[in-house]
């Protein structure tokens, strides 16, 4: 009996959106099928019996390569760029008052679902206290935009990522993306954690600006007016209801430009911002934002720590990372320590990015050992400190590795990390920046008693 004409549609569609990305390379990442694996499916064995059930189970599981279990990595940090991190974690753990350690960590798509930061904020905060859980953009610029312990929900804006804005002026915000909106925009950003004290919202200030509400909880807290005679980021603090776990954003007349909020807690701790934007570049922070405009984010923020965490997308195109790549991340570096010198800076490498090979196995593309070599290189000639997470999670081969293993670590793009392969990868950053501060105390101690010692 044939099927209905509707369910025989639906089918043809499915099975067009499986196989598309084989053959379209603009859509080549949103692969939901590695028709490789069809035979081992169709092969099914089942397993056989142990003498050793629990010891069966720990290999499968392969316990050597979780979090717990990795090695850890050390950092590159030749001139000692980190020690003003570490300073400002050194009073955070004290529990000096007002003591916040801000990082802001920039990165390509991974960031943009908060995967490898949301694990690193977890573990900063457990030990040195919670100060915030940062920046976030007002509402969904991707459907896959999200950050732990957040829900956000708008509707009515114009979004623009600096990337792919039609809008080329480059005021985007701290996180290089921008809403735009009139009459009936709203937005609504949703805590798990109800221990915010504070939150502070960010738009931008302009010739015939219009307004728009804030309010926590169902509380009106204010109405911005966002005209302005010349165009300027703009910042107003507004301190929460007890426990409040909704902020709302609506109300609006008029033209209004917003770009984010910044969570916040009046206590010391760690503030760690997810700042991803979703097919990005270095090219994101050398040219597509402003440097004035972004300039003036940063040095608003203070951070004492910037991740930059880009070359996953570009590592494909070899003739981009020999003759170009270096010179958008100095770029990239130079703005940064322009606007705010005081602040560290890791540049931190892409992971592994697996492709097939013609034998049907998975290795690593073939530019992206000299992609983290020149980041490598450009963190030492720049004082910049440099994390090779390629290195660190594995090196070559390691996306065909966990896309074979159980439980499977990475999507079948050989690109985006499930959240297990993002935990491992967080775990590696967070215990190698720990480990760094160790030292760092230890030679502190050395100089308060007399040893020789070196803070770097």
């Amino acid at each position: 009996m044939p099927l209905p004409k509707k369910a025989s549609l639906t089918l043809f569609t499915l099975a067009a959106m499986m196989t598309a990305p084989d053959y379209i390379p603009p859509v080549q990442d949103f692969k939901m099928l590695d028709w490789t694996t069809v035979p081992r499916v169709l092969d099914f064995h089942p397993r056989t019996r142990s003498e050793d059930p629990v010891a069966d189970e720990q290999i499968r599981l392969r316990p050597d390569t979780t979090p717990e279990k990795a090695d850890t990595p050390k950092l590159v940090d030749e001139k000692g760029s980190l020690q003003r991190f570490y300073a400002a974690l050194h009073a955070t753990e004290r529990r000096d008052a007002g003591a916040v350690t801000r990082i802001l960590h920039y990165g390509d798509s991974p960031t943009t679902a908060d995967l490898i930061t949301a694990d690193v904020r977890v573990l900063f905060q457990k030990e040195f206290g919670d100060a915030g859980h940062g920046f976030v953009l007002i509402a969904k610029p991707w459907a896959w935009y999200g950050h732990r312990g957040v829900t956000l929900k708008g509707a009515g804006w114009k979004i623009e990522p600096a990337n792919t804005a039609e809008l080329r002026d480059g005021q985007y915000g701290l996180g290089a993306v921008s809403f735009r909106g009139g009459p009936g925009a709203w937005s609504k950003i949703t805590l798990k954690d109800g221990g915010h004290t504070q939150f502070e919202v960010a738009w931008l200030s302009q010739p015939d600006g219009g307004t728009f509400q804030v309010a926590a909880d169902g509380q009106t807290l204010g109405t911005i007016d966002t005209a302005s005679p010349v165009m300027a980021p703009s910042f107003q603090t507004f301190t929460a209801p007890e426990g409040f776990t909704e902020l709302a954003i609506g109300s609006v007349t008029g033209r209004v430009r917003l770009y984010g909020v910044r969570l916040m807690k009046d206590t010391p701790g760690v503030e760690y911002s997810s700042m991803g934007v979703n097919g990005a570049a270095i090219t994101i922070l050398a040219r597509n934002v402003g440097e004035e405009h972004w300039g003036e984010q940063l040095r608003h923020v203070k951070p004492d720590l910037v991740v930059i965490n880009y070359g996953t997308n570009e590592s494909v195109y070899a003739k981009y990372v020999d003759t170009a790549f270096e010179i958008e991340l100095v770029r990239a570096v130079k703005r940064v320590q322009k606007a705010v010198p005081e602040a560290a800076i890791l540049i931190m490498s892409p992971m592994d990015r697996g492709q097939r090979l013609p034998s049907g196995e998975i290795g690593t593309v073939a530019p992206l050992n000299r992609l983290v070599a020149l980041e490598q290189r450009v963190a030492a000639e720049h004082g910049c400190a440099f994390f090779n997470t390629f290195e660190a999670m594995g090196g070559p081969g390691t996306m065909g590795r966990w896309y074979l293993s159980e439980p499977r670590r990475v999507g079948a793009d050989l690109i985006h990390p499930m959240p297990s392969g993002a935990k491992i990868v967080g775990n590696l950053l967070y215990k190698s920046l720990q480990d760094g501060y160790r030292r760092y105390k230890l030679a502190l101690a050395k100089e308060k008693f007399g040893e020789p010692g070196s803070l770097r």
